[in-house]
């Protein structure tokens, strides 16, 4: 119990660090795309931390069996470094009892993995097309930023001064509308005002940008004349309040669902679902033989290979899933052949390594 807590802690410790530093990478690059779009005026600042928190389980899948896959690497690397292994193998430690310590965590690991993957992830995925559709829908000023011309949805283009300390009042509020249908034809229109506020009816769920103290013109490209008009009071609708709508793309579709559905893109969703979990032990076992380096080379010696190894595991794995969703690959075989060729290399690389022993 006492080596079985030592490594675990080893390997989990390293398997944090790493996982930490590949989210903090991961996360950085998708909240910068969407800081990107708030800046624009595309989604509110608000929404960002929804929008990140619903990715997560999706960054997860695919960066926990890699930081697993390199913490115990980098971890048994250190200790065959300091001759630990060695002092572990006088004392009685196998190959075979080393492999049980490794699976052990690696269960946890295929369990979160799994949780993701199968349940979480679609989930995630769903709300976040479900937030951002909504948001493209919608013709909303609550996006807007002080200062700047902005588009707002339905063609309208609108330059707001500043708003109230409470955010719930415009001030100096300019609104372009093109190709709009007047009286006398399709007109451009400029609407001016002091000030506005945006307002829902709640008995029809319409919402309205009500402007006071201001002036509407209407014109039209190649003409002299102009419609003016001067208004105390001016209610532009903005549109209705959409219901949520349910998408019906299969990266969102529950597993039950994909297992329950003959389509090829639907089995081969579902298969890259299940097969996330067993690509951990996969993972686990082809570490193991690999972390064995000698003083010399260094606990970073075979830490390229690995990770070419790793990148063309999850490279062929792609593939035979965009296959099988295309319809020129057996969803009978499925991407078990995948698995099954590297679980394959895994046990040569583990039988090769007992026969040369631990020492």
């Amino acid at each position: 119990m006492i080596l079985f807590r030592y490594l675990t802690r080893e390997v989990l410790l390293t398997m944090s660090a790493v996982a930490g530093i590949l989210l903090l990478v991961i996360m950085g690059s998708r909240f910068i795309r969407y800081f990107s779009d708030a800046a624009e005026g595309d989604i509110p600042v608000t929404m960002l931390g929804s929008l990140m928190m619903f990715h997560l389980p999706g960054f997860m899948e695919l960066i926990l069996p890699l930081s697993f896959f390199l913490g115990i690497l980098l971890a048994y690397g250190q200790l065959y470094m300091n001759s630990e292994i060695t002092v572990m193998v006088a004392c009685g430690m196998s190959p075979t009892r080393l492999l049980k310590v490794t699976l052990l965590p690696a269960s946890v690991v295929a369990v979160l993995v799994g949780v993701c993957s199968l349940w979480l992830t679609p989930f995630g995925a769903l709300q976040t097309e479900t937030v951002l559709e909504e948001q493209r829908s919608r013709l909303d000023v609550s996006v807007l930023a002080p200062g700047r011309f902005q588009e707002f949805g339905g063609g309208r283009t609108a330059y707001i001064g500043s708003f109230s300390s409470d955010g719930t009042e415009m001030q100096d509020v300019l609104v372009h509308e093109q190709n709009q249908q007047g009286d006398e034809g399709t007109h451009d229109y400029v609407t001016r005002a002091a000030s506005g506020y945006q307002e829902t009816r709640l008995e029809t769920g319409s919402r309205f940008l009500v402007l006071d103290d201001g002036e509407r013109y209407g014109v039209t490209p190649g003409d002299k004349s102009a419609e003016r008009l001067t208004f105390e009071r001016y209610t532009l609708r903005l549109g209705l309040n959409r219901d949520r709508q349910e998408l019906d793309s299969l990266e969102y579709a529950t597993t039950p669902a994909l297992w329950s559905n003959p389509s090829p893109r639907a089995q081969a969703q579902w298969q890259w679902r299940a097969g996330l979990p067993l690509m951990v032990f996969v993972l686990a076992l082809m570490a193991q033989p690999l972390s064995r380096v000698n003083p010399r080379q260094g606990r970073f010696g075979k830490l390229l290979p690995a990770v070419f190894l790793y990148v063309a595991y999850l490279s062929l794995l792609l593939a035979v899933v965009d296959a099988i969703g295309s319809g020129t690959w057996s969803t009978t075989l499925g991407v078990w052949p995948v698995h099954g060729l590297f679980l394959g290399l895994g046990l040569l690389l583990l039988w090769r390594s007992q026969r040369k022993g631990m020492r």
